[in-house]
């Protein structure tokens, strides 16, 4: 960002030449998500320099609006897509991918969180991840029967050997069962659609809002709220509460 504004000393870096940094950055094909992070991270510099008394003026970047970027369209997997997967990383030789999958579609995790997880990590019920995107642990109830299977599975991997890692990097293998099961995603989604998979059942099968912020590690109920429509009771009392419902014709 430095190079691109012309590296100027900060106390002449103003609104307009942001503004003008922005609309270069766009015209050459960057992404409004991804200038609306450049404009968080330096917004952000100057806030941290603010509160450590470094910087005395205000913030260049407080008054500057972000663009606005359109909800985008989640993926997820209905109940025969979900066995055609299972099916398909069954097949596979290697079976990390699979139990990854399975850890994803059963407690929420996002793809690094359960490929990178230790047997430690897996205990009580619980699997617990302690290095998550919100830098926030958080604590997710598992199944039993799929808890014993990741313990057999690493031992299996580990004899002779003392390592807590359970898992190897597995993408690839997740990406390629995708193709054999002839599942579409939609454009830049591939193992994320396991996380939202979840939040979706969950909300569809009468899941309490609340409790999958807590699930999903959400600071803010906003993000969790783009589920809220997939609640069978989502918008039912617009069927009983309209105008024409408490009007009495004379």
């Amino acid at each position: 960002m430095c190079q691109a504004l012309g590296n100027p000393n900060a106390v002449n870096l103003n609104t307009e030449d942001f503004a003008e940094y922005r609309t270069i950055r766009i015209a050459q094909g960057v992404t409004p998500n991804t200038a609306n992070r450049e404009h968080a991270y330096l917004r952000a510099m100057f806030n941290e320099l603010i509160r450590l008394g470094t910087w005395k003026a205000d913030n260049p970047l407080a008054r500057i609006r972000q663009f606005k970027i359109p909800q985008r369209e989640l993926s997820l997997l209905n109940n025969d897509e979900i066995k055609s997967l299972l099916r398909a990383l069954e097949n596979r030789e290697e079976r990390d991918a699979l139990f990854i999958t399975k850890i994803c579609l059963s407690s929420a995790a996002r793809w690094n969180e359960a490929e990178s997880l230790q047997i430690t990590q897996l205990h009580s019920g619980m699997v617990h991840y302690i290095k998550t995107k919100t830098d926030r642990n958080r604590s997710g109830p598992i199944d039993d029967e799929l808890a014993n299977e990741i313990r057999e599975f690493h031992t299996s991997k580990n004899k002779g050997c003392a390592s807590n890692r359970i898992f190897k990097s597995s993408v690839g293998a997740f990406r390629m069962a995708i193709k054999e099961s002839g599942i579409a995603l939609l454009p830049g989604q591939l193992t994320h659609v396991l996380r939202h998979t979840f939040a979706s059942h969950f909300v569809m099968n009468g899941g309490n809002i609340l409790t999958l912020q807590k699930v999903l590690g959400h600071r803010d109920l906003k993000t969790t709220m783009i589920y809220a429509y997939l609640s069978p009771e989502h918008l039912q009392e617009a069927k009983f509460l309209y105008p024409l419902s408490r009007l009495t014709l004379g």
